[in-house]
């Protein structure tokens, strides 16, 4: 099924299609594990299918996307003002997200390398070596140095 007509689909319909193509699925894989069917297309397009449709029911959930009957009603100055009054907070939110996504990032990434020097500082303790360079050596020889039979 394709998106637009998923889109003009009402709220109880997305429901009834998303039953049967779950049921449709289900039935696919217990064939092709009985060796029965090998119905790899069409459980590919399935899984899409079943995407699809819960994408467009969390769209409307959301009110991103109204049922298309909604839309048509409604006359375009008055959608036009509402998407923009709800994209801009959204926009914002967004970038307040990634902000913090980037920060604890760069936390992990200092706390990784940190970590890191400090091993390696261990590993050239003990060994007069860091790890990289023992590790080298091991596979150089075939067993660490130090490392006796």
């Amino acid at each position: 099924m394709e998106l637009t007509k998923i889109r003009n689909l009402s709220d109880e319909e997305l429901k009834h299609q998303e039953k049967t193509s779950a049921e449709q699925l289900f039935r696919i894989r217990f064939q092709v594990a009985l060796g029965q069917n090998d119905g790899v297309k069409k459980l590919r397009q399935l899984r899409k299918e079943i995407a699809q449709i819960k994408t467009v029911a969390r769209e409307r959930e959301l009110g991103i996307h109204g049922e298309a009957g909604e839309e048509q009603q409604a006359s375009p100055a008055k959608t036009k003002t509402v998407k923009s009054e709800q994209e801009a907070p959204v926009v914002e939110a967004k970038a307040v997200k990634a902000e913090k996504a980037e920060a604890s990032h760069k936390a992990k990434t200092a706390k990784v390398k940190k970590a890191g020097s400090k091993a390696g500082s261990a590993a050239k303790a003990k060994t007069g070596k860091t790890k990289k360079a023992a590790a080298s050596a091991k596979k150089k020889t075939g067993k660490a140095k130090g490392a006796s039979k």
